[in-house]
């Protein structure tokens, strides 16, 4: 028995002995800034206002995330392509920025649970005789790269074999190819497609269906192996839908009734 009691005291004295360290959260609560990823070409999601500031539903959790943290949130402006590389190369603690959760992207990054849904629209012009999805085959298509709509209109492309897709780096560039004619349409998301006809600023721009992909459910990311920040960031999420903050923005943001479910029947609740 004594023997058992010195061991465990000489146990537990290497472990005092041995530095502590700090995890992602730490290092962020320890700086006082939380950086975020958000996309700023993504309305209602991300973009600017007429003072160039950020503003969006992205923006407000990331506002609303560091002050559950007790910092400062900093906007690190990011297209999509770079949301992974940001955090990876420590350009950004936290993604806030409408990531798909990709069994692709969980090798390199960690996901919370979702924080928002999105589903999918055809986007296209006055005269181009697309009113469906199906309308899409034989048509020019394009897309942001690397998104979740990109990945599966392209993978639809090729298997109509007619039309074609192409990749743009950022939405704007997207938006501007269909206003110039360069592409007949594309898919975006529902709050995207709501935003920009409701805007005004491209002319003769119709959302024509849906398309027929599964919901997009989004998360908010970081490094894979910062457990301890993801378990805060799926609490953080949690709290957000429980208290009425999710549907509070959704109405601010997007509107038109009910936020989106964030649970999947059968899997999570």
């Amino acid at each position: 028995m004594k023997l058992r009691t010195t061991a465990t005291a000489i146990f537990i004295g290497m472990l005092a002995a041995m530095p502590a360290k700090a995890d992602k959260l730490d290092d962020i609560i320890a700086s006082g800034t939380l950086r975020c990823a958000v996309t700023l070409d993504f309305p209602p999601m991300g973009s600017r206002d007429e003072k160039n500031q950020p503003v969006g539903f992205d923006v407000d959790t990331c506002n609303d995330l560091a002050k559950a943290l007790g910092v400062k949130a900093e906007i690190v402006e990011t297209p999509f392509p770079d949301r992974i590389p940001a955090l990876v190369s420590d350009r950004a603690d936290v993604g806030v920025a409408s990531t798909s959760d990709t069994l692709e992207r969980a090798k390199t990054i960690g996901f919370s649970i979702p924080y928002f849904a999105f589903k999918m629209v055809v986007l296209t012009k006055d005269g181009t005789g697309i009113d469906t999805y199906e309308s899409l085959k034989g048509k020019k298509t394009g897309s942001t790269s690397g998104t979740f709509e990109a990945i599966a209109l392209e993978k639809d492309v090729k298997a109509w074999g007619g039309g074609s897709f192409r990749p743009y780096q950022t939405q704007a560039d997207v938006f501007l190819a269909l206003s110039q004619g360069q592409i007949d349409a594309t898919v975006v998301t529902n709050t995207v497609a709501q935003a920009t006809v409701k805007s005004g600023k491209f002319k003769g721009f119709v959302v024509k269906g849906d398309a027929p992909y599964v919901t997009d459910y989004v998360a908010l990311i970081g490094l894979r192996q910062e457990q301890g920040l993801l378990n805060y960031l799926n609490l953080f999420v949690n709290q957000q839908v429980r208290t009425g903050r999710y549907q509070e923005l959704y109405d601010k943001w997007i509107g038109g009734g009910e936020a989106p479910d964030l649970t999947i029947k059968g899997v999570y609740r």
